[in-house]
């Protein structure tokens, strides 16, 4: 995977602000990225938008993550 900022388009703002060896663009390298961010969004209320429920805490936005994901890996059998 490409280290660095990764930018599906070809904006040419992020030529000038983004150093090329810091710059990806790329669709191959956010399809990955994209995948999490809708995980997340699907199963998370606190990202979705129009919704009631949002984080008022950082730590608590952690905290809902970590618990996704210990779940989705298996490493968390108390949540069904």
């Amino acid at each position: 995977m490409a280290k660095g900022i990764v930018c599906a388009d070809y904006w040419k703002a992020y030529n000038e602000i983004v150093p090329k060896e810091f710059l990806v663009q790329s669709k191959a390298e956010t399809f990955t990225v994209e995948g999490y961010n809708s995980l997340l969004r699907h199963f998370l209320a606190r990202l979705r938008r129009k919704t009631k429920c949002y984080t008022k805490a950082k730590h608590m936005l952690v905290h809902s993550v970590k618990l996704l994901m210990m779940k989705r890996n298996n490493q968390l059998a108390i949540l069904f």
